[in-house]
């Protein structure tokens, strides 16, 4: 018999030398350290729902202010973006990344001035949930809009999928923010969506064909769809509002 066996052998004459009571009380401290355990870990979660629900009324009255002025942003840099014009691959996706970051600050600005107003604590645990929900989906996102800005000799079926892209990506995001915050921005991350498969199906079709229209019109689709969308769901915010 080898070493590990003898040790083996002896630890189990050990176990069975000891008294049954001494074996039910061990067992007895290790359910009640699980039971122990899960309570506090039911307890953490009983509170981090209960301030995702005070917060859900903070974001509402956040989100409507902020879906509008975001929507101005957007309709404001179609315009610009069709007059200037910017129409070079790497100036198109360098253009509206600068515009959605800026539009992201102008967001989280007006969601700390809320939680301000309200003496509320701005960076807790459910708002970096909500930050988890939505970073996979952005970032992916970004990455697109850096191989566009870096590569500038990318086609142009590449950059009129973009925007259809940029749209299911930002639908998914708040598809996923929608566990945190009003049920009606699922709705509206699956509007988004929806109208991403929609163009990528149309874009597609106009490569194969051949009749693409020139890039400078990208800017319009951008501007209707992250301006117009999200200024009439700032209404829509507004006119529902009951408080």
């Amino acid at each position: 018999m080898g070493q590990a066996d003898f040790t083996y052998d002896f630890r189990s004459m050990n176990l069975l030398q000891q008294d049954p009571s001494q074996l039910l009380d061990n067992s007895d401290f290790v359910s009640q350290s699980i039971l122990a355990m899960d309570a506090d870990w039911a307890a953490q979660r009983l509170g981090e729902i209960r301030t995702l629900m005070e917060r859900s009324s903070l974001y509402r009255r956040a989100l409507a202010p902020t879906a509008t002025l975001t929507g101005i942003i957007g309709m404001a840099a179609g315009v610009i973006g069709w007059t200037l014009p910017v129409k070079t691959s790497s100036g198109f996706c360098l253009y509206w990344m600068v515009t959605g970051i800026l539009s992201l600050l102008v967001s989280i600005l007006m969601i700390r001035r809320q939680a301000w107003k309200d003496n509320e604590r701005f960076w807790s645990p459910p708002t970096r949930r909500f930050i988890q929900a939505i970073c996979p989906a952005l970032f992916a996102g970004a990455c697109l809009g850096v191989i566009g800005t870096l590569h500038p000799q990318v086609s142009e079926s590449y950059l009129w999928n973009l925007p259809a892209l940029w749209m299911m990506f930002y639908g998914c995001a708040l598809f996923s923010a929608g566990f945190f915050m009003p049920r009606g921005i699922k709705l509206f991350g699956s509007i988004y969506v929806l109208c991403g498969c929609i163009s990528m199906f149309h874009f597609t079709t106009e490569a194969l064909n051949q009749t693409l229209p020139r890039i400078v019109h990208a800017h319009i689709v951008m501007g209707s769809s992250f301006g117009i969308l999200h200024f009439f769901y700032g209404v829509y915010l507004y006119l529902t509002d009951h408080h």
